[in-house]
């Protein structure tokens, strides 16, 4: 049998490699175990940009472990060098009372957090990009931007090298189990044992967490990219926003700017508008009724797009049902493993406090941070 570790980490995408770092960075022997290549685009941790934001609508108890995140994204920065954070500002759009603008503004004035909120004419005026109903409005941060995932995920894979972590890749799990007061667990290629255990097993977790007892549900996203019909100029990060836009039907889209050249074009995508699927069976082609409904949706909103389409690619939302995490010590087995997981299409900007909590669990069985909204009990009492 292999070594003993005291930490094995289950995969090495957005969290995986967070906890990695941060689990090295303090003395831990880790082993990190990955079922594909480094920085691949199989699950959930690529597409070039995630956006990040403070005024959280989706629940105030978030924006604690916000403000921590951004502190972490200057840490990787300094440390690797590698781009990881472009806060270029985004606006949170729709009607007055739709959840995208009331839930941003209630983090906001919860928080003290920096806002300023715009009618539709001063939307235009501000981002002659957007073209927005006369009775929509937005909250307009200027920290909010977006995170590089691949940037991240390399950079975090190479301080947990610096540090000494054992990485492997194509290396899937077979399964793991309790062992000796420890863990056990069994790859395609050897059985290796540590005290600890972590697993960040995105779209894979309804197999590697069968005794959670969440019901998770996994969804295929898809990412869009078109070349603005007057050229990306107006769609530069000075001068065009992160956006998330919520119309009168509750349809979300959201957006970036320009970030990689002339000829790249600008991302947008359906923001909860997949296809349940499995890592198994998603469909990695994107279809032509399926550009043309993101063209039309957006032709109505931004007047330089959709341009010419350029690409598209997919990736994966792993859905809890509140679509909120799952970020806790595994409730049948609390000695030894720690879970994070559930991220549900908006965890990606917490990646580098992920990593922070989940080396705080492992290592000492608690955490400073406000996760009590992620105890998967509250999931699997309501599914029971």
């Amino acid at each position: 049998m292999s070594p003993s570790y005291d930490v094995i980490v289950i995969g090495l995408g957005g969290m995986g490699s967070a906890a990695a770092h941060h689990l090295s960075a303090r003395g831990a022997r880790v082993l990190g175990l990955e079922k594909f290549s480094p920085v691949h685009n199989r699950g959930s941790s690529h597409g070039g940009s995630r956006i990040t934001r403070q005024s959280y609508f989706e629940d105030p108890a978030y924006v604690p472990l916000l403000l921590r995140a951004y502190e972490l994204y200057e840490d990787i920065e300094r440390a690797t060098g590698r781009e990881i954070a472009t806060l270029c500002g985004g606006v949170m759009m729709g009607r007055p009372d739709s959840l995208t603008v009331s839930g941003s503004l209630r983090a906001a004035q919860q928080w003290d957090l920096p806002y300023e909120m715009l009618d539709a004419a001063g939307i235009r005026r501000r981002f002659p990009t957007l073209a927005p109903q006369d009775d929509e409005v937005a909250l307009y941060e200027r920290k909010a931007g977006l995170v590089r995932p691949e940037n991240m995920v390399a950079a975090h894979l190479q301080l947990a090298t610096r540090q000494g972590a054992d990485l492997r890749f194509e290396e899937p799990v077979l399964r793991w189990e309790p062992y000796g007061g420890g863990v056990r667990v069994h790859t395609a290629q050897d059985t290796y044992t540590a005290g600890q255990l972590v697993i960040c097993p995105g779209a894979w977790a309804p197999r590697l967490l069968t005794d959670l007892g969440v019901p998770f549900t996994i969804e295929r996203q898809v990412m869009y990219w078109f070349q603005p019909k007057n050229g990306v100029e107006p769609f530069l990060p000075e001068r065009h926003p992160v956006y998330i836009w919520e119309n009168a039907d509750a349809v979300q889209i959201y957006g970036f700017p320009a970030i990689d050249g002339p000829d790249l074009g600008a991302k947008a995508a359906f923001f909860r508008k997949g296809v349940v699927c499995t890592p198994e069976t998603i469909d990695r082609t994107v279809h032509e009724d399926e550009i043309r409904a993101m063209a039309e949706h957006l032709s109505g909103s931004l007047p330089d797009l959709p341009g010419t389409f350029l690409k598209a690619a997919t990736c994966m939302y792993s859905n809890t049902p509140d679509e909120h995490f799952v970020l806790a010590r595994h409730p049948a087995h609390p000695e030894s493993v720690t879970v994070a997981c559930g991220f549900s299409g908006h965890g990606f900007k917490f990646v580098p406090v992920v990593g922070e909590i989940v080396a705080d669990l492992a290592l000492t069985g608690t955490t400073a941070h406000p996760i009590g909204l992620f105890d998967p009990r509250r999931l699997a009492a309501a599914y029971a």
